[in-house]
This record gives structure tokens, C-alpha cells and sequence, in this order.
């Protein structure tokens, strides 16, 4: 039986000028798949070969055949850019001459024309291919050992809990989370981070923050520091009693690391500061 939206096997059964048609193995020949000219990508093409393409249906609701890879096949989850908006839904670039439906109750936040999101290929009812932002049920928690503590990963913000803290997907897979004082700048759901893996959760999924290594972080802070005051003249209205909203609103930092990495400077006499903020020295 073909399966849409996957890759099938099928026997080429005759040729005509616009294409190819394939056996659908339902021993009717009024269900023979057309494989257009267009789709082919093989020199060697001919009738009783075996090929292996993929399944579709074009805008008359009739399979089709390709053997283009789309970004995705069905039961998979992709990160796919939105070409269009309607009053009842999306579309997103697959990677074939058709784009595939989001419908508008499948959009768990809204979605922009030109970004790219997550997103799950599924089969609807009238199997059609379509998609949703509702990723999160399939998507898996990583196997013990797949990511290193420490190691550097990209992952792309899916959603939000509750109390704020960010959902990430690794490779398209696996559940990550971003607790919310962790990150210090503006993130909205599509958007890739590259982050560290900090822990795994007893429920297995993984822990992730885009902070460098606490050393590294306050060596970039310094020199975040020393840049700023250079760009002012030297001076900056913000000391360790600064408020922790604008440290995080200029430095995009936590106050305890601007402590540290202010206190650091001090310790190396290249700032001083006083109750009105921070001087360069020199």
C-alpha cells in the first residue's frame, strides 16, 4: 500500500511525455502514480526499474510522485520557514513544489510570514499532508550519554511553561528546558540559541543555559565593562548598588556576575567607583 507523505519503492509501469506512472500494487491501473518529468533526478530512468520516491498530493488532491527529498516526511519534525498567512491558516516551505497547511488550530503561538519554527508533518484527516507547532508529545528526551555535560549544543525555542521557562528542541528531537534566569535577553519561540549543557533532570530532560562557563563569562563581562566605559568617556552611572533590571537591561547579565567581573576589574586597578558609578582609571 503507498504511503503519502513517506518514501515508497514503486515499479515504473509506462512512460508518456509529461512523466512517468508508477505501480500503486492495487492492481488497477487508474491508480498508477504519475512521476512528472520534472521530479526525476536520475539519468537512468526507464519502465521496470524500481524507484524510491516520495509521495504527495497536488492541488487536485492526486498523488504524486518525486524524487526530490523534502525537508521532512510525515511523523517527523522539521524547522521550516512560513511563506503565508491566511484567515484559516499557514503554509511552510517543504521542500517541494507544494507547501504544506498549517491550520489555523494548529498554531499553539502565533507565527509569522518569513520565520522559521518547529514544526510536526502529520497525515490529517483526509490524508493530506499539514503540520503543527504542538511538538512538544513528539518529541523525545535524550538517551543517557548523547550529550555531554559542558558540551555546546543548538537547540530552537518551541514554548514556554508557566513560570517562564524557555522549552528547547536539540536536533529536532529531544526536550531541553531554559530556566528563566538563565538567559538575560528577549527569546520568542523559533528562535535558535546556542547554548551549554548544564544538567539532566531526573525526568530526563536536559538542562541548558546560554552562559558560558563561569570563568569565560566573567573574562566576557570585563571586557564587556571596559568597552562601555572607553565608549563613555570613561565613566558609567552603574556600580555594584545598581539595580539588578539595569544590569540586565545593559549588560544582559545578572547583578551577581556584574559583581564579580566589576569586583575583578577593581582587583586588576583599571576601575575605580564611588557612590555616582563606575570611572576607568587612567
Amino acid at each position: 500500500m503507498v504511503r503519502i507523505g513517506e518514501f515508497n519503492t514503486l515499479k515504473i509501469v509506462r512512460k508518456a511525455s509529461f512523466g512517468y506512472y508508477l505501480d500503486a500494487d492495487t492492481g488497477n491501473t487508474s491508480d498508477d502514480i504519475l512521476l512528472p518529468n520534472g521530479n526525476v533526478t536520475i539519468d537512468d530512468i526507464r519502465v521496470g526499474i524500481e524507484v524510491e520516491v516520495f509521495i504527495y498530493r497536488d492541488s487536485k488532491d492526486r498523488p504524486i510522485a518525486t524524487m526530490k527529498k523534502p525537508f521532512a516526511e510525515v511523523n517527523q519534525i522539521a524547522y521550516l520557514k512560513v511563506v503565508s498567512k491566511t484567515s484559516i491558516g499557514a503554509f511552510v516551505d517543504f521542500g517541494l513544489e507544494r507547501d504544506v497547511f498549517v491550520p489555523m488550530r494548529e498554531q499553539k503561538y502565533e507565527i509569522e510570514k518569513n520565520n522559521y519554527y518547529l514544526f510536526y508533518i502529520y497525515l490529517d484527516k483526509t490524508n493530506r499532508i499539514a503540520a503543527t507547532t504542538d511538538i512538544d508529545k513528539h518529541l523525545e528526551n535524550a538517551p543517557d550519554g548523547l550529550y555531554k555535560i559542558e558540551s555546546e549544543v543548538n537547540c530552537v525555542v518551541y514554548g514556554f511553561q508557566t513560570n517562564n521557562t524557555i522549552m528547547a528542541a536539540l536536533d529536532n528531537k529531544y526536550r531541553g528546558i531554559i530556566l528563566k534566569n538563565e538567559i538575560f535577553v528577549n527569546v520568542k519561540e523559533g528562535y535558535e540559541l546556542k547554548v551549554r549543557v548544564k544538567k539532566v533532570y531526573e525526568d530526563g530532560k536536559l538542562g541548558l543555559t546560554p552562559r558560558k562557563k563561569a570563568s569565560d563569562e566573567r573574562k566576557s563581562l570585563e571586557d564587556d565593562i571596559l568597552n562601555y566605559l572607553k565608549k563613555h568617556d570613561g565613566y558609567m552611572p552603574y556600580n555594584d548598588k545598581s539595580s539588578p533590571e539595569d544590569i540586565r537591561k545593559v549588560f544582559k547579565e545578572s547583578k551577581n556576575y556584574f559583581k564579580n567581573a566589576l569586583g575583578g576589574l577593581m582587583k586588576r586597578n583599571l576601575v575605580t567607583q564611588d557612590s555616582r558609578g563606575t570611572f576607568l582609571k587612567n
